[in-house]
């Protein structure tokens, strides 16, 4: 690629569509748009639900261009398993789900590439963390004691 151009925008996975933000912001470069939208489509699929960010590279000379979809984070990704749209003002408190071990190992596996840890047990506390800030119980349990059973091994055949 030649100069690159990049456009950074937040889309609704799998519907996104020449209107606002996208059309506008591609109809300067000549690239043409339901091109755009529908790799865009394509590429957020598995995101189902949420809301992705997304790049789109540009060769500015050739009008060639690329698709780049970030990773939702994990909190749109545990939100997204139970349902919910946001958490609650006291997540300590007031629950907004249930989320199982299996799927906090999951959205750690998914995940590990970007997070900075050395394992995967490592991971599954992170995820839990964020659980307990979001107000999402695992296993009908408070992730704080599910993040001490991590620790002392009693969960290690579920963390493969």
């Amino acid at each position: 690629m030649g100069k690159v151009k990049v456009l950074k925008f937040m889309v609704p996975a799998g519907k996104a569509n020449p209107g606002p933000p996208i059309g506008p912001a591609l109809g300067p470069t000549g690239v043409k748009t339901p091109q755009v939208v529908q790799k865009i489509n394509e590429a957020t699929k598995k995101y189902s639900g949420m809301n992705v960010n997304v790049n789109v590279k540009i060769d500015v000379e050739t009008k060639d261009f690329e698709v780049e979809v970030l990773q939702p984070s994990v909190s749109s990704l545990i939100m997204n398993n139970v349902g919910a749209e946001k958490g609650p003002g006291t997540p300590h408190t007031t629950k907004i789900g249930n989320i199982s071990i299996a799927d906090v190992v999951a959205i750690a596996k998914e995940r590990m590439p970007t997070m900075n840890t050395p394992s995967l047990k490592s991971a599954v506390k992170t995820i839990l963390s964020v659980c307990r800030t979001i107000g999402v119980t695992v296993d009908n349990e408070d992730p704080k004691l599910v993040i001490s059973k991590v620790a002392s091994g009693e969960l290690d055949a579920q963390i493969v």
